[in-house]
């Protein structure tokens, strides 16, 4: 079973600046204490995972800081997997024979 987090938010350490995840509000003395710095952490709708909550800050005001959004975007590559989709380049180029061939075979398929 994964780990639920009622408390996430973000922080710098060092100049970077990362997601952070907690069990409660006392994790901001913890990451002071520890040398942190702009430690911006809130309470979560519910306690929820990694991967949600995330996702969970792309939709708060902390998004809207373009440092903090590196850092979610970061997080949300780590924990919920890429959606950009790479394409190989290719240097074969199109002639009409092979569209019709790809035309052909996508009518077929369709039926």
């Amino acid at each position: 079973m994964s780990n639920l987090f009622k408390v996430a938010g973000v922080s710098t350490l060092n100049g970077e600046v990362k997601v952070r995840f907690a069990n409660d509000m006392t994790r901001v003395k913890v990451l002071a204490k520890n040398g942190h710095t702009d430690i911006e952490l809130m309470e979560m709708p519910e306690a929820i995972d990694k991967p949600a909550v995330v996702t969970f800050l792309k939709t708060t005001e902390l998004y809207a800081n373009p440092v903090f959004q590196a850092a979610i975007d970061a997080a949300d590559e780590k924990y919920n997997g890429s959606t950009v989709v790479k394409v190989a380049k290719s240097n074969a180029k199109p002639n009409m024979e092979n569209l019709k061939a790809r035309a052909i075979a996508e009518l077929a398929t369709a039926e």
